[in-house]
């Protein structure tokens, strides 16, 4: 277990960087998750700054959904007990030229024990009004077209 965290976690740092300028295209997933009190869930990642929705890279052979559930799962202990509801693909090349995401949305889950790790340091549930200063501008933005029932943008 802890190797294969290392390994993510390494894979992130030191080779995100070459993937970015060798890969014409990556696709991941942020999935918006939703408890019992519409209140959504972010995670603040070790090595970055900021609250975001939970998600990743999705893996060779691996579906967008099936991604997304074990995203949620990884970051943050997190089991869907439905299949989560595509919203959208945004292109996200700001600073990751050819990254594409796939935002989702849950609302049936249970949670697994959690703690923090090498990747997420934090996880936590807030009222959509009240999201923490320091919440990511795509995040922001994507939450609110989820709350008005809008399409999602085309750009992170």
């Amino acid at each position: 277990m802890i190797k294969s965290i290392l390994l993510k976690l390494s894979s992130k740092v030191v080779l995100q960087p070459l993937y970015r300028q060798t890969r014409g295209l990556t696709l991941g997933t942020r999935t918006a998750v939703f408890d019992d009190e519409n209140r959504v869930l972010l995670v603040r990642h070790s090595y970055g700054t900021g609250w975001l929705l939970p998600g990743g890279g999705v893996e060779r052979g691996e579906t967008l959904f099936e991604s997304a559930k074990r995203e949620i799962r990884e970051e943050a202990g997190i089991i869907a007990q439905e299949e989560p509801v595509l919203q959208g693909i945004c292109l996200n090349d700001e600073l990751f030229p050819g990254d594409h995401v796939a935002v989702f949305t849950l609302r049936k889950f249970t949670q697994a024990p959690w703690a923090p790790s090498l990747e997420i340091s934090h996880r936590q549930f807030f009222a959509t009004d009240r999201l923490p200063d320091g919440t990511t501008g795509g995040t922001r933005r994507r939450l609110d077209e989820i709350i008005a029932k809008q399409d999602i943008g085309h750009r992170w």
